[in-house]
């Protein structure tokens, strides 16, 4: 009886420590990876930053505020073509690594400045679906007009294209030295700005610590803007007029680093990152 007993809690030990081996297996892997931690901690934080002050700035303006469904989802529908600019040019590049075409591509007499201008044509192309899908679905389901903020939609929207752009090459740029070890940054790059975009919310309602960062980015005045003609406030002139300068600045940083880090993985050899 004693040898059956032994040898069930010797059995049942070597189950506990083969149970223990698969979580730990998973555990160093979670640990280590960024996709992982995004999943468990990122987003969470994201919905919770971004809704959250959307969520207290209705409740605090629930009778004063004019067209304010129409502004959250014009919002919403402008933030797509962010999210687009963005996640074509770092999604396109890391296609390039699942489907171990890196090394081919670039041994073609494809420059690097005509990839750059390559990505950046398809993703004005899938913008303009996006975005043309967003405003037709606001109109069947809500009955609500995007255009109301009229012919302005269209500097708006290359705008934030131009957002978008500095967004994602500056994920690429990581991606592209680092290899699939960072490829979460293609999904959770532009959602970094988000909180400090005032998407859905306007400036004011943020503390003053985070309005003092939202003021150097471009994709701030371009919201500000699009409530500012919602609420029949006239022209943001000044607002377009930041929101170029800095796009046009990280933009061009963007795009230089991404060279830069290109160059260098270059140096160290493509291949390693298939």
């Amino acid at each position: 009886m004693k040898e059956k007993n032994k040898s069930l809690a010797t059995s049942f030990t070597q189950s506990l420590t083969r149970i223990w081996g698969v979580v730990m297996r998973h555990m160093y892997l979670y640990i280590r990876s960024l996709d992982r931690l995004s999943d468990s901690v990122y987003w969470p934080v994201m919905d919770i930053v971004v809704w959250g002050v959307t969520s207290r700035w209705m409740m605090q303006n629930q009778t004063g505020i004019p067209d304010l469904v129409l502004m959250i989802l014009t919002g919403l529908v402008f933030w797509q073509i962010v999210w687009r600019a963005n996640y074509e040019i770092s999604v396109n590049l890391l296609e390039e690594f699942w489907n171990q075409n890196l090394v081919n591509l670039f041994s073609t007499p494809l420059t690097v400045y005509e990839w750059i201008l390559s990505v950046m044509i398809l993703g004005f192309i899938k913008m303009i679906l996006t975005a043309g899908v967003g405003i037709i679905a606001v109109w069947l389901l809500y009955s609500l007009n995007i255009f109301t903020v009229g012919w302005m939609i269209i500097p708006f929207a290359a705008l934030l294209l131009l957002s978008g752009w500095f967004m994602g090459f500056l994920g690429a740029a990581f991606i592209m030295y680092y290899g699939n070890k960072v490829q979460t940054l293609a999904w959770t790059m532009g959602f970094m700005f988000a909180p400090f975009s005032a998407v859905y919310y306007p400036l004011s309602s943020l503390p003053n610590w985070i309005q003092n960062i939202s003021k150097f980015l471009p994709t701030t005045y371009v919201f500000e803007g699009m409530r500012s003609i919602i609420n029949d406030q006239g022209l943001p002139l000044d607002m377009l007029l930041k929101s170029l300068g800095l796009n046009i600045l990280y933009l061009t940083l963007a795009i230089s680093f991404f060279v830069f880090m290109f160059e260098k993985s270059r140096g160290k050899g493509l291949a390693r990152l298939e």
